[in-house]
């Protein structure tokens, strides 16, 4: 039976710059584009945006951010026209998406 220590065996062998290439190959690796929205797609997400605010129901705003889309759900508060930012209530706070950053709402309810 073999018997050896397995990953901690190699643990030693790694350095900081393989751990920072494996970073960053992971960061391509997952790199999602940002989608390019039509005018149609773009009047949908304004539409889905002012349903749920005046119904004031829980909805999903995918955001892109730096490669990535994050999904987050709450309620709608409000848009904040000054900076852009529109305002989703959530069990943990109030949170500030920028709008330029939405790529798709909807209404759960």
């Amino acid at each position: 039976m073999i018997r050896d220590r397995g990953n901690i065996k190699w643990a030693g062998m790694m350095l900081t710059e393989h751990n920072v290439e494996l970073k960053h190959w992971l960061d391509k690796e997952y790199y999602v584009e940002r989608p390019e929205l039509s005018e149609w797609d773009l009047q949908a997400i304004q539409e889905e945006i002012e349903v749920a605010c005046k119904r004031k129901c829980e909805t999903r705003v995918n955001s892109w951010k730096e490669g990535r889309i994050y999904p987050r759900q709450g309620v709608i508060v409000g848009i904040d026209l000054q900076e852009g930012c529109l305002l989703l209530d959530d069990p943990f706070g109030v949170d500030r998406l920028p709008i330029s950053e939405v790529v798709g709402v909807q209404c759960v309810e």
